[in-house]
């Protein structure tokens, strides 16, 4: 059974939108855990416009499951993830992209992303990055010895057409195979929630799925235990 883990950051943001201490993403990660997540995400930002630097500390110390850092790639946030050693880190790319659509071009990279690679992997930290689900950046992460990638789904959440859906999640199982083969960890993020949830539950070499949004919105509605045991059981039907 893959892993499927929560993205606190929306519950930072609103915190921070509210210019409040709640709601906690430490104490909504800890209720999420009660509730059966298998791991907890924080998207940490140059600009810190959700997630602190405090917000990560406490996490480290309440995450019982599974800890994924995601980071821009560059210096000072690889140093700051070698001081935290989360459990994993998945690299972003070095300038934030408002959007959702964005993603590290590895094969651009190759050269900085050797000595990134090497200094996380000598703290015993996983490694991932966000990509393109695209043979190319595959192909480079491999090079590398990633022990994961992320593709960037958004572009389901965005598709209307079920006939349409079906062929993008069935090139999507090819693009993940050929990460499979070439012994790369397969997780995906962004854009996920409970309907493309699960037309992706076909796609068996997958190991890690990463929501927030659709989680936390749901959670509004029913709490963050109905939340978690719904999207768990979308993957399952």
């Amino acid at each position: 059974m893959p892993r499927i883990c929560l993205c606190v950051n929306q519950v930072a943001k609103i915190r921070n939108m509210n210019k409040s201490r709640v709601p906690d993403p430490a104490s909504v990660a800890i209720a999420a855990e009660v509730a059966g997540i298998d791991g907890i995400i924080a998207h940490l930002y140059e600009n810190r416009t959700d997630i602190t630097d405090r917000d990560v500390t406490v996490l480290k110390e309440v995450v019982q499951t599974h800890l994924n850092l995601a980071i821009p790639m560059n210096d000072d946030m690889v140093k700051k993830a070698m001081r935290w050693l989360p459990d994993m880190v998945t690299l972003l790319p070095a300038v934030h992209d408002s959007s959702k659509d964005g993603f590290l071009d590895i094969s651009t990279n190759v050269e900085y992303m050797e000595d990134v690679v090497a200094a996380l992997r000598a703290n015993n930290i996983v490694i991932s990055a966000l990509i393109k689900p695209d043979a190319q950046q595959i192909r480079a992460a491999a090079r590398l010895r990633l022990d994961f990638v992320q593709f960037n789904t958004a572009f389901l959440s965005r598709i209307q057409d079920l006939g349409t859906l079906n062929e993008q999640v069935e090139q999507l199982k090819q693009t993940a195979l050929v990460a499979n083969k070439l012994g790369l960890g397969v997780s995906v993020g962004r854009g996920l929630d409970y309907q493309n949830l699960r037309e992706l539950g076909d796609v068996t070499c997958i190991e890690e799925y990463n929501i927030g949004t659709a989680v936390i919105a749901r959670s509004i509605l029913v709490g963050i235990e109905r939340a978690i045991k719904q999207i768990k059981g979308a993957l399952q039907t």
